[in-house]
């Protein structure tokens, strides 16, 4: 019996009771919250829900608790239940019911844990958007682990997700790009204001290339016109550079949008139309302003300058009408820790648009990355000059120990990554203990096969009777609510911190339990059982990990 039909099994037996205690079905919540207890000792199971409903019913807390007992004694799988505390339910599941689970996860393969709860939401997720004017940096690369992982998670949960980049090629800083490469092509030094680093030579170079195969003589053109070569060429190719490796770090997307097509389409211009049909824009100083007070920012912000340009706040104002035009019902915006600033004026513009901000628009703020070896802190690449890039965290690690290392910490908590460790083979390294414990599932696997222990004997669900396979069967258990709540919290780390718990669950049970006989002993229900949950462990292990991007090894 898994948790969620224990939560159904227990919102049936309240409605049933409703009209005897006189409490309204509608305060019944739609799921009751069944957890495991700190303690085995006071249980597989629990819930404080007559304790959130005996005021509305009118009765003792543990008076309700004792009518939910009751009935829940002569279900069948439930071996035991108790009233505790001020109206605690604690629940004991039979050998059987319990180890019906790794059938149901077994039966379920990849989608064990998977649901629809987020059917019908056609959710945008927006990350990384670094400017092309260089490598993606290490903050970047953290949103690319993250936004793809939640991505994922939100996918599974039964959303239709657009994974999307906003690529920047319209402004200042495309220029100071152009320029910087011109220069280096030239042997000069970059602009003040410009880009430095080994990069820049490489493109610049790479667009000098470029305009040979073309036939363009680049020392021939006017300074202008050689910097627009080098603008449009050097664009480009960076752009393709950053493409390659979100690839290789497995961060693909399904949307590359060109902030430069909004101004080119006329895009600007309609949304601001329909602001201004809406009654929330005005004119003041030769500018154009959306009253964005109005909807709780602390100013109100310019959309047209006054002399006629548009702000850059206006190419943000026609980029979320796009993507609502586009089907998006809700659109999450994953940004660092310098944009927390930009809330207020996003929030208000999307409540301009007539929708619900943290609903029709999310913004996630995240922290920084510090990367640190030998205890020192890393702070300069190679390439970039100025900042570490995500191609040096992936050549120091692997892309494997890299996204790990980069989702298992909530997004609103710097993340100090410590190179040592994670080159390390050793159970301090989360990631390698918990893909170790997926290559012990398989060679646990390979042996039983060799020993006659085969994962399709019959199973027999009682056998997994002994306090650790219990223990084991609880930790599964948890991965679907686990999974539902990453979504509804925007929180991917918690998938790799419950692998880590599984992990840890499965190394125990495996000091423990023996899924092969020892020699000269003779294959038990018991063997085979353990067979059949050693499965589920890997199977459960596999699916988290492949949420997290990071490759499930069958041998280490």
């Amino acid at each position: 019996m898994t948790p969620e039909e224990l939560s159904a099994l227990i919102r049936q037996i309240l409605v049933k009771l409703a009209a005897e205690i006189g409490l309204d079905p509608d305060a019944i919540p739609e799921t009751v919250k069944v957890e495991r207890p700190r303690s085995r000792d006071n249980g597989d199971w629990s819930t404080n829900v007559a304790m959130q409903l005996a005021k509305k019913a009118g009765m003792a807390p543990r008076d309700l608790a004792a009518k939910i007992t009751d009935q829940l004694d002569q279900v069948a799988g439930i071996s035991k239940t108790e009233v505790a505390g001020p109206g605690f339910v604690n629940i004991w599941l039979g050998a059987a019911a319990a180890g019906a689970l790794v059938s149901t996860i077994l039966q379920a393969g990849k989608d064990y844990g998977h649901s629809e709860f987020l059917s019908g939401q056609n959710i945008n997720v927006e990350y990384v958007s670094a400017n092309p004017t260089g490598p993606i940096h290490l903050g970047g690369g953290r949103w690319a682990a993250v936004g793809d992982t939640l991505s994922r998670i939100l996918a599974a949960s039964g959303a239709k997700v657009t994974r999307e980049y906003y690529f920047n090629d319209h402004g200042a800083q495309i220029t100071r790009f152009a320029k910087s490469l011109l220069a280096r092509w030239q042997g000069k030094e970059v602009p003040e204001d410009g880009y430095g680093g080994q990069y820049v030579l490489d493109i610049a170079n790479k667009v000098a290339e470029r305009a040979k195969a073309e036939g363009v003589q680049l020392a021939e053109l006017p300074e202008a016109q050689a910097e627009e070569y080098f603008r449009e060429a050097g664009t480009t190719l960076m752009f393709g550079e950053i493409k390659d490796c979100l690839h290789d770090f497995r961060a693909d997307f399904d949307v590359f949008f060109h902030e430069d097509e909004l101004h080119t389409s006329g895009a600007v211009t309609d949304a601001i139309e329909e602001l201004r049909s809406r009654g929330v824009i005005y004119e003041k100083d030769g500018a154009t302003w959306l009253k964005s007070t109005k909807y709780g920012d602390d100013k109100d912000r310019v959309i047209l300058k006054s002399d006629g340009d548009p702000a850059y706040f206006a190419a943000d104002i026609a980029y979320y009408r796009d993507k609502q035009r586009r089907g998006a019902t809700h659109e999450i915006l994953i940004l660092g820790a310098d944009h927390h600033g930009y809330i207020d004026r996003m929030y208000a513009m999307c409540a301009a648009f007539g929708g619900k901000p943290g609903e029709s628009l999310e913004i996630i703020i995240g922290q920084m990355v510090n990367l640190k070896e030998n205890g020192v802190e890393v702070k300069m690449s190679k390439r970039a000059g100025t900042v570490i890039t995500l191609d040096d965290l992936v050549e120091a690690v692997g892309v494997d120990a890299a996204r790990y290392s980069l989702v298992r910490v909530s997004m609103d908590s710097t993340v100090d990554i410590d190179l040592n460790l994670l080159r390390s083979h050793t159970n301090e390294n989360p990631v390698y203990y918990v893909q170790y414990a997926h290559a012990r599932t398989c060679s646990v696997g390979r042996n039983a096969d060799e020993a006659g222990v085969k994962a399709d004997g019959e199973y027999e669900a009682s056998a997994l009777s002994s306090q650790a396979d219990k223990d084991l069967l609880g930790v599964l258990a948890q991965y679907p609510a686990e999974l539902k709540l990453a979504a509804e919290e925007r929180e991917p780390h918690r998938i790799p911190r419950y692998l880590e718990k599984l992990a840890a669950g499965y190394h125990t049970w495996y000091n423990q339990c023996r899924v092969i006989p020892r020699s000269g002993e003779e294959i038990t229900a018991a063997h085979v059982a353990r067979r059949h949950l050693n499965e589920a462990v890997r199977q459960v292990l596999e699916n988290g990990l492949d949420l997290c991007g990071v490759v499930a090894p069958e041998r280490m």
